[in-house]
């Protein structure tokens, strides 16, 4: 496969062809009627202007694919063309050429090229006028200049423009992809935060009314049925209240509707009274300690972000806490929130709901998205939760 992609490569261009033949045909054709651009020179018969002429058709097979050979072959058959009676094709090949070596040559040469011929010109007309000492020897330099300089800085031009529209194309290539990037992200962090919502404001409520189905389940008696049936149809009408919340700021794409309460940490003690009735089945007690600066609230989306830490950690007290008292502590100082929730560790009587360890995860990316610090663990027959939150919310880098 190499091998052809190769051949390929080396192949002349159709557009090479067509030029090598029409240059060649109509050089041919000046010789055979006697147009000559030097007719006085006699230093070589007339059909030696054929050689360079030749030469310099069949190097217009090679100008894309070998331009340092072509330039090569197009001096030097240029420069023998003055010792015969010339041909002006000749000529308007190799200022073909030198524009072909310039685009499709090298990067230093394309640099070099412009510059080269350039200071060719000025020492041809220099030296043409310190020659023949008339005004006429300027025509030498301003051919000079027409057939190489011209041709070569016509060809940096392009070149340059071409260079130009590629790094442009690149670069908004780069965009687009960073575009695209920058849009996956979003829907990944968007999801991600809905994925926490969801599980905050749904788990609690579907815990407590595994477990209180479970008990009733168990223990077979008209007054446990009762009451937890009471605990399960305040649950299963507050989880709806909240999805319907959910399913509503998700249908406001375009933010016409009044914008809907977001939970703070003021609703703790309604919070902990809530707990108190579903945790009646698992002999747990909640105790609240708000310890707040009345009249200092801190910043709406780290009140949220406390509040739903709050939430889970009494969601998985209820579901895995040994009977006993769960604490929950909120301060507020220094510019600091935090929030700490101990719950008895140990094995415990009656039915248990599964956990999947999703709260833990949500809790963890809820603080280092506001740049506060999460800790969670056993410390001897106590879990404790520990949330460190600025009271201001700031950016976070990702």
């Amino acid at each position: 496969m190499d091998g052809t992609v190769t051949e390929k490569s080396l192949r002349p261009h159709r557009d090479d062809v067509f030029l090598a033949v029409v240059s060649t045909a109509a050089g041919l054709a000046f010789w055979s009627l006697g147009v000559y651009s030097s007719p006085g020179r006699g230093f070589l018969p007339a059909w030696a202007a054929l050689v360079p002429l030749v030469a310099l058709g069949a190097m217009e097979l090679l100008r894309r694919t070998k331009p340092n050979l072509t330039l090569t072959v197009g001096t030097l058959g240029v420069i023998a063309d003055q010792f015969t009676v010339g041909s002006l094709a000749t000529v308007v090949i190799f200022t073909d050429l030198m524009y072909a070596a310039v685009v499709y040559g090298r990067p230093t040469m394309a640099r070099r090229l412009p510059v080269t011929t350039g200071l060719i010109t000025v020492v041809v007309t220099i030296a043409s006028l310190a020659w023949l000492r008339t005004p006429q020897a300027l025509l030498i330099g301003a051919i000079t200049g027409i057939v190489s300089f011209g041709p070569a800085l016509t060809g940096a031009t392009l070149r340059n423009h071409r260079e130009a529209a590629e790094a442009a194309r690149l670069r908004a290539e780069q965009t687009a992809l960073l575009a695209e990037m920058d849009r996956s992200q979003a829907v990944a962090a968007e999801r991600a935060r809905m994925a926490r919502e969801l599980h905050d404001m749904v788990a609690n409520h579907l815990s407590a009314i595994a477990i209180h189905s479970t008990a009733a389940l168990s223990i077979d008696t008209a007054a446990t049925s009762r009451d937890a049936l009471g605990v399960i149809r305040e649950n299963s009408v507050q989880g709806l209240a909240e999805m319907r919340r959910l399913i509503g700021l998700l249908r406001d794409a375009g933010g016409d509707k009044e914008p809907v309460a977001v939970p703070s940490l003021d609703g703790l003690a309604a919070l902990l009274g809530q707990a108190r009735t579903n945790g009646l089945a698992s002999g747990l007690t909640f105790v609240l300690h708000d310890e707040r600066p009345s009249g200092e609230p801190a910043a709406a989306p780290v009140e949220l972000a406390a509040y739903r830490i709050v939430q889970e950690s009494l969601t998985n007290a209820l579901k895995h806490a040994a009977p006993g008292t769960v604490t929950v502590r909120v301060a507020h100082a220094d510019g600091l929130l935090t929030v700490g929730v101990d719950s008895p560790y140990g094995d415990r009587p009656g039915p248990r709901a599964p956990g999947s360890g999703a709260g833990l995860i949500g809790m963890r990316e809820r603080t280092e998205l506001l740049g506060g610090e999460f800790t969670a663990g056993r410390s001897g027959a106590v879990w404790q939760v520990r949330a460190t939150l600025p009271a201001e919310e700031k950016a976070v880098e990702a």
